[in-house]
């Protein structure tokens, strides 16, 4: 874990040098290509998957340049067959435009460029929803003792926010408690990469000075908080949770962090996630699970939901592509929301899927999610892909209007996991939810469209797979992000463009199927729901619903229309008022 006081290397563009033990790529010589031009080639003429460009270029390294034969012998092993005038006319074009993709790479794009694509969730013909935003939080039953610590540490945003308003608690005396609690025991969870001392000390004393004058900023004025070390945040280590990054820093503040600053919250930590935002295991350990410090946290979101449920912050922000702030929330109990696409700016962090990519908050119970989303929601000019949607949310307000429906054989498992989670669907009839049923459309081959993700994520880090430095990444096993990037690099342009024409068609199909219900419930892992409303953008809210018999927690989802997250969110919240699973806290930190 670093501190606020390390000396950090400013980069730009983050992209490391091959690490010193990478084995050099082969050069061109005469009339012959490099590997990544005669790959990079082949994948323009849309020939790029399966074993036929490594076999030709393997094949072409015992002959001075690419001939008709070559790449004759290569089609056995793809199963493309071409005609003796087609393979000629391929020979020329590889000849012709190898050039082309390496004068491109001496102009590599920078960390914060998208590609000029933008994928929009909202199906053909529906309107989006329009009016103003606005927050009316809830008024707590009950207030924590502010003389007792632990009462602070693991209290809601709402119970913070009124003893700070009352000025029966300072953000200092809070700001300290956390930074405590995140040094004694961040090091069992392995969840904190940097603490932000100094700055967090600074917003705190802003803080109360605006407190003690009456000025309130909002609901979230003098919080502590962690961010997912994928935020850029000026003047501190922005490591991606990766090797090759842990000295980077961003002469720049992510969107989120500057809004949550305006917002009057206080940042503490950068908190841990997998390398490159895939699993627990960062270049300093494995973040653990706050009811089993031998279990990893899942993740990406990792330090995110492993330290709001062991009480080091507040709130904190995490990011998912497929299962990023679902997983690590249903591993460690915390409650998180993955908004709906478009309406978080991901500005300011790490891109692994331009198209798929949603930053969200990961907190105590719903509505703490939803003052959190309150604050960071809305346009910055700077991620495109951002649209101007209200939310609202009252927090005093009812289900009404709100129409709910379950998935169809999602509460059919037998043995004590099928037992908890019908139990969910009785405790939301008990508060007086009526259910209508709906199906998950199967027309489409989903798991192929899993390309999109590993498309995107190797060509954000393509640089880091071309320099040799991606060899440094903790794993390197088949289902390593190294990997993946490699095979990536074979997927062609043209079946990466037929997998988003599909996935227009799934946002229609799913639009048409879920037309009669607002919010969706199912357990998290269902079928192929997590992919296929994270590839249509659809909002979730996930929490947890009992404990396993080794103590552990278990989730539920409950799944957003688009741009619905305030209803899933109070679904979410009604359930939360009727049962007990999220006040729990962990025996080790307590």
């Amino acid at each position: 874990m670093a501190d606020s006081g390390s000396s950090p290397t400013h980069v730009s563009p983050p992209v490391p040098s091959a690490s010193a033990h990478a084995a050099p790529e082969p050069r061109e010589e005469a009339r012959g290509m490099d590997r990544r031009g005669f790959l990079g080639t082949l994948s323009a003429l849309g020939l790029g998957g399966g074993l036929f460009p490594g076999a030709l270029w393997a094949r072409a390294q015992a002959v001075e340049e690419i001939t008709v034969e070559v790449v004759a012998e290569a089609e056995k092993l793809a199963g493309i067959k071409f005609s003796p005038e087609e393979r000629s006319l391929m020979v020329e074009s590889l000849r012709t435009n190898r050039g082309a993709y390496e004068r491109m790479r001496e102009s590599p794009p920078p960390w914060d460029l998208s590609p000029a694509l933008h994928f929009d969730p909202q199906p053909p013909g529906r309107r989006l929803p329009s009016g103003p935003s606005t927050v009316r939080p809830g008024r707590p039953a009950d207030l924590p003792d502010p003389d007792r610590d632990e009462e602070l540490a693991f209290a809601s945003l709402a119970q913070l926010g009124q003893l700070l308003r009352e000025r029966r608690v300072t953000s200092d005396r809070l700001t300290r408690l956390y930074l405590d609690r995140l040094r004694r025991f961040g090091p069992r969870l392995e969840c904190v990469v940097t603490l932000t001392e100094d700055l967090a000390l600074e917003q705190a004393r802003r803080a109360d000075r605006e407190l003690d004058q009456g000025l309130v900023r909002g609901p979230l004025h003098g919080i502590p908080w962690g961010a997912k070390d994928l935020l850029a945040t000026r003047d501190y280590p922005t490591t991606w949770g990766a090797e090759p990054f842990r000295d980077q820093v961003l002469d720049v503040d992510a969107t989120v962090v500057r809004r949550l600053e305006d917002a009057g919250a206080v940042l503490v930590a950068k908190l841990t996630l997998g390398a490159l935002a895939m699993g627990d295991v960062w270049f300093g350990g494995r973040t653990r699970n706050p009811w089993n410090l031998e279990d990893g946290s899942s993740g990406s979101s990792a330090g995110s939901a492993a330290a709001v449920v062991a009480g080091l912050v507040g709130f904190a922000m995490g990011s998912e592509t497929l299962g990023s702030i679902i997983s690590p929330a249903v591993r460690c109990g915390a409650t998180g929301l993955r908004p709906t696409f478009g309406r978080v700016s991901r500005y300011g962090a790490m891109a692994l899927s331009w198209s798929m990519d949603k930053l969200g908050p990961l907190c105590r119970n719903a509505e703490d999610c939803a003052l959190v989303l309150a604050a960071i929601q809305g346009t910055d000019e700077l991620d495109r892909s951002v649209r101007d949607v209200p939310f609202q949310w009252d927090g005093e307000g009812g289900l009404e209007g709100i129409r709910v429906g379950v998935l169809a054989g999602a509460f059919e498992e037998e043995g004590s996991e099928g037992d908890r989670n019908r139990e969910v669907l009785r405790v939301l009839e008990g508060i007086g939810i009526e259910f209508t049923e709906v199906e998950l459309p199967d027309e489409l081959p989903l798991a192929s469209l899993r390309i999109i993700l590993s498309a995107e994520a190797a060509a954000s880090f393509d640089e880091l797979t071309r320099s040799g430095a991606v060899r440094e990444l903790t794993r390197q096993d088949e289902g390593a992000w190294p990997t993946i990037f490699r095979v990536a690099r074979m997927t062609p342009a043209v079946e990466y463009i037929q997998a988003n024409r599909l996935r227009t068609r799934l946002v229609s199909l799913l639009d048409r199927a879920w037309e009669g219900v607002d919010v969706v419930v199912s357990p998290p892992y269902h079928s192929s729901l997590l992919l296929a409303t994270n590839l249509t953008g659809h909002p979730a809210v996930i929490l947890p619903h009992g404990f396993q018999e080794d103590g552990t927690p278990v989730g539920i989802s409950f799944v957003g229309g688009l741009w619905k997250d305030a209803q899933a969110l109070k679904v979410a919240q009604r359930y939360q008022e009727a049962t007990e699973h999220h006040r729990r806290r962990p025996p080790p930190f307590v």
